[in-house]
């Protein structure tokens, strides 16, 4: 599949895999700066200076990179990103610190990934009944112990 993506600025990273098999692509910091300071337990609204145009029928999905969430405690502070098609804006990365340390970013230091995902239409059909399963309206770990 090819994606077409735009520079919004001329020190913008276009997204990289380590690997052939990764699935994600890494999204970099673009900072006007050399760094940005995130203050333990709160978001910074970090820019990747890209804009992507995603086909028809998928979404971009955002993740954390497991690197930076596991040794810095750095997460999208909506945990997962979901950015439609028709969006044709700079994609940025809210990160959360959820440590009790400040954390820096640096300028074209990787901060996400970004995986192309499909999705598929639905119609909601409203109704009186669903078909019983085993399981039925157990909730909250009533499937283990």
């Amino acid at each position: 599949m090819k994606v077409k993506i735009k520079k919004l600025k001329d020190n913008a990273i276009i997204p990289t895999r380590e690997s052939a098999s990764s699935a994600g692509y890494d999204l970099y910091a673009c900072l006007d700066k050399d760094e940005i300071v995130i203050e333990p337990n709160t978001n910074k609204l970090i820019g990747t200076g890209i804009s992507l145009q995603i086909p028809e029928g998928y979404f971009s999905a955002i993740f954390a990179r497991s690197g930076i969430a596991s040794k810095q405690n750095l997460r999208p502070a909506n945990c997962t990103g979901v950015i439609d098609s028709d969006y044709r804006g700079e994609y940025f990365i809210p990160l959360h610190n959820d440590s009790n340390e400040i954390r820096i970013i640096k300028n074209k230091e990787r901060i996400a990934q970004l995986v192309i995902l499909p999705y598929m239409p639905i119609e909601f059909e409203e109704t009186d009944s669903l078909d019983e399963t085993l399981r039925g309206d157990k909730g909250f770990g009533s499937t283990g112990k």
